[in-house]
């Protein structure tokens, strides 16, 4: 299978292929290998666990952070819906 071009955009073209042979989306894996080339590939994973849990959040918290990456639709999910979604993109 030929490579993908991730664009000049993405700073760790070898970790984005991982990811999205893995089945991340484009921009997730743009997201994570952007992180990686900033700081070491080992401190990425260990970043999050600020926000919580996303089924503690409120629908209203939930619709917010998926404006804020762009999930489409997501005006009319539900909560389990919307944590799909964020969870998945």
């Amino acid at each position: 299978m030929p490579k993908r071009d991730p664009g000049p955009s993405v700073k760790d073209p070898d970790l984005y292929e991982k990811l999205r042979d893995e089945g991340d989306s484009k921009e997730k894996a743009a997201r994570i290998a952007n992180a990686a080339a900033g700081s070491s590939r080992s401190s990425v994973g260990r970043k999050g666990g600020k926000a919580g849990d996303y089924e503690d959040w409120t629908v209203e918290r939930l619709r917010k952070r998926a404006a804020e990456i762009g999930i489409e639709g997501r005006s009319s999910m539900r909560k389990a819906e919307l944590v799909r979604a964020l969870r998945s993109h």
